[in-house]
């Protein structure tokens, strides 16, 4: 009898330890949602773009210079042209290669 008690009390014992470590991985059937899954939305919020200045003022040691000898600089993928009339740089647009501010003297 003392045999039996202890057997049991083994089997007890070990049914103990292996049912918690098993892990409960619920599936991903349609209809089968828990409200732990539907709480998993992720809300992704845009970069904000940086705001360029159109004009800046830069030393001109700082600037390079262009095949045709015009002075620009470059910042951060934006490129800005010299206006030789009143020293300041201008943000690119198509106006420029027309304009005689711009062109080197």
């Amino acid at each position: 009898m003392r045999i039996l008690r202890r057997f049991i009390y083994f089997i007890f014992f070990i049914n103990i330890i292996i049912s918690c470590s098993k892990k409960h991985v619920p599936s991903k059937e349609p209809g089968n949602e828990t409200a732990v899954d539907s709480l998993k939305t992720v809300m992704v919020r845009k970069k904000a773009k940086p705001n360029f200045p159109k004009i800046i003022t830069v030393n001109d040691a700082a600037a390079k210079k262009s095949m045709d000898g015009r002075l620009y600089y470059d910042v951060m993928g934006h490129r800005y042209w010299k206006n030789y009339a009143n020293g300041k740089y201008y943000l690119f647009n198509k106006s420029m290669y027309n304009n005689p501010d711009f062109i080197a003297k």
